[in-house]
């Protein structure tokens, strides 16, 4: 969680109060405000995290952040790949990720709506991956839009579908 951004929050709603002092903090109305603003940091950190850990080919541990149940579904042009159950999400990411010697995501916006225990996100990713190709280092970078459903379980968030859209890929001889 980005402790930075929970103290800037947390400190406008006091300032808020300060400056209305028959508002109360506790109301359900800012209780309900500092949740939303709770879920769509841990979202946010979730996301992120999940780059974090392609970036170091730690798959079993990205499997964690997915429901049991999640569908992984990629879309580059009009080839369209579905994986479904993490055991077959993470064979697929597993033997994709072999193919490269480094991998390196820049996340961008992050946007979230929460309806209760379930969310929905849009969320902006470069993703760039080199591999060795007849002895030339080979990098693929690509603009990835990530359409994403969340669920809350037991108070931790997690992916329960990801539809990843390619938006453009370079590929070229990188030194």
């Amino acid at each position: 969680m980005n402790t930075k951004l929970f103290i800037t929050a947390l400190m406008a709603i006091v300032f808020a109060s300060c400056q209305n002092p028959k508002t109360d903090v506790s109301n359900s109305k800012n209780t309900t405000a500092m949740q939303e603003i709770q879920d769509k940091m841990a979202l946010r950190e979730l996301v992120d995290h999940f780059s974090n850990l392609s970036d170091e080919k730690k798959v079993a541990e990205q499997m964690e952040l997915f429901t049991d149940d999640a569908e992984v579904v990629s879309i580059s042009g009009e080839q369209v790949f579905t994986s479904k159950g993490k055991k077959e999400i993470g064979d697929a990411f597993r033997n994709f990720l072999a193919l490269f010697h480094t991998v390196y995501h820049i996340n961008g916006q992050h946007t979230a709506t929460i309806n209760g225990d379930t969310a929905t996100g849009i969320y902006y990713c470069q993703v760039v991956l080199i591999g060795n190709q007849d002895g030339k280092n080979i990098g693929n970078f690509s603009g990835v839009r990530y359409n994403d459903e969340y669920v809350k379980t037991d108070g931790k968030w997690f992916i329960k579908k990801r539809t990843s859209h390619f938006m453009y890929t370079d590929i070229r001889e990188v030194k």
